[in-house]
């Protein structure tokens, strides 16, 4: 047997089993060759470790007989070992009747975030959505406008919320546009306040009341209703006034509404509801009986409303002719509501030329026709108080609704026939 270093250790190799190795005898013991003298080694320093020995192939079997034993004992233990625990597993179970398995991976499912649109809160005079998701913090405001040929076009009407219309001397109307949802940079022209402005405000959860002056009585009968009157002409309120070139006094006195509300800031109430809305037709109503309808106040003040399909409106004409606005915009309205008002001349004179003052019942009860989504309604208006609204009651019981938007209200005189009509009284209007 031989032995060479390496990098693993001394590796013994075997020599033949049928010859022994020159300068050994029979048992494998290592001695001299008889051709050489013995060597002589000098000491190893004392930092090296002595080589190990050299094994016979006796004694290199015994060793591995020797580990293979060891080795089979500690096989043995560790299967013993391992029998133990089994059997220990299947006491267990035999006594609890059940097997122990590991609990399976929860899975959470993703959460997910469901957003509903929250609607916007309807405006109190349209029953419409609000602008921007908010009603304004701010009362009803009145705007007086004239309705004169003269006044003609006017300014702002298709932003107000609601527009009566009211009869005055001369047999000629007037208008009192309301804003509150919504505003406009030009309103006009104004003109001076009349005694039904009092009936028509009162309802309003104490409005501001914009005019441009009145005769004495009128203003004093303003001063004891439920509004806040901002006359024009009284005080520090002229600075609200804008004057539009090209137009003569007294038709060229305008206004906007921001100025208009920031004569009286601290007030932010809304005002509370004067219509009831639906975007359905009352029970019993009949769509397409109300295309439009014909309202002959006098030969200057000859007003048709007819419904346009398109628009989903009412558009306002005088006789035959469209009513346009300085913008450009036919006059409309989602509904119109034309209320038969007792009316008389009063005492007051109202105008140079002698002309006495219209005053127009606003309490009782009366002729009604509403107008909306192409269907007039029939029925009867009542009022008990004028910090109240008008009761609006169809001719078989129902209440009567209308449609969300804007709404004209027409206080015609006794005595003035109203004609709804149920196929169009001209060619479809252009807007």
């Amino acid at each position: 047997m031989t032995t060479r270093p390496g990098s693993l250790g001394t590796i013994v190799t075997p020599v033949s089993d049928t010859e022994p190795p020159t300068g050994s005898d029979p048992e494998g013991t290592p001695g001299p060759s008889p051709d050489s003298q013995p060597p002589v080694e000098p000491s190893p320093p004392e930092s090296v470790a002595p080589a190990p020995a050299i094994l016979t192939r006796k004694e290199i079997r015994e060793q591995a007989d020797a580990a293979g034993k060891k080795a089979s004992r500690t096989w043995w233990y560790v299967l013993a070992g391992a029998a133990v625990v089994l059997i220990a597993a299947a006491i267990g179970v035999a006594l609890t009747g059940r097997t122990t398995k590991t609990a399976a991976p929860k899975i959470v499912a993703p959460t997910t975030t469901t957003t509903t649109a929250v609607p916007a809160p309807p405006c109190p005079l349209t029953g419409a959505a609000a602008p921007g998701g908010t009603v304004p913090a701010r009362p009803a405001l009145g705007v007086k406008i004239g309705n004169y040929p003269d006044d003609r076009p006017s300014a702002g009407l298709n932003q107000a919320d609601v527009v009566f219309e009211e009869p005055v001397e001369g047999a000629i109307t007037r208008l009192v546009a309301v804003f509150q949802c919504q505003g406009a940079a030009l309103v006009g022209d104004l003109r001076s306040a009349r005694q039904p402005d009092a009936g028509i405000l009162s309802q309003l959860s104490d409005p501001i009341f914009v005019h441009a002056g009145g005769i004495q009585p009128v203003i004093n009968l303003l001063g004891g209703s439920p509004l806040i009157d901002k006359n024009l002409y009284s005080g520090d309120n002229g600075s609200a006034i804008i004057y539009r070139s090209g137009r003569m006094a007294p038709y060229s006195t305008f206004v906007n509404t921001s100025s208009l509300w920031a004569l009286d800031p601290s007030d932010t109430t809304p005002p509370a509801p004067i219509f009831t809305y639906s975007t359905t037709l009352p029970v019993g109503s009949v769509e397409g009986s109300g295309v439009g309808a014909h309202i002959p106040f006098s030969s200057s003040s000859d007003v048709t409303w007819q419904w346009s399909p398109s628009t989903g409106k009412y558009l306002r004409f005088y006789g035959l002719t469209p009513d346009k606005l300085l913008d450009g915009s036919q006059t409309a309205a989602s509904n119109v509501v034309i209320m038969t008002v007792s009316t008389d001349y009063g005492s007051w004179v109202e105008n140079s030329q002698g002309g006495h003052e219209v005053d127009v019942t606003a309490l009782g009860y009366g002729p009604l026709v509403v107008l909306r989504n192409g269907a007039a309604i029939t029925g009867t208006w009542s009022r008990a108080a004028l910090t109240q609204p008008a009761t609006l009651t169809a001719s078989n019981g129902a209440p009567i609704t209308l449609q969300p938007g804007n709404t004209w209200k027409e206080l015609v005189p006794a005595g003035i026939t109203v004609t709804p009509f149920a196929a169009p009284v001209a060619a479809p209007p252009t807007t």
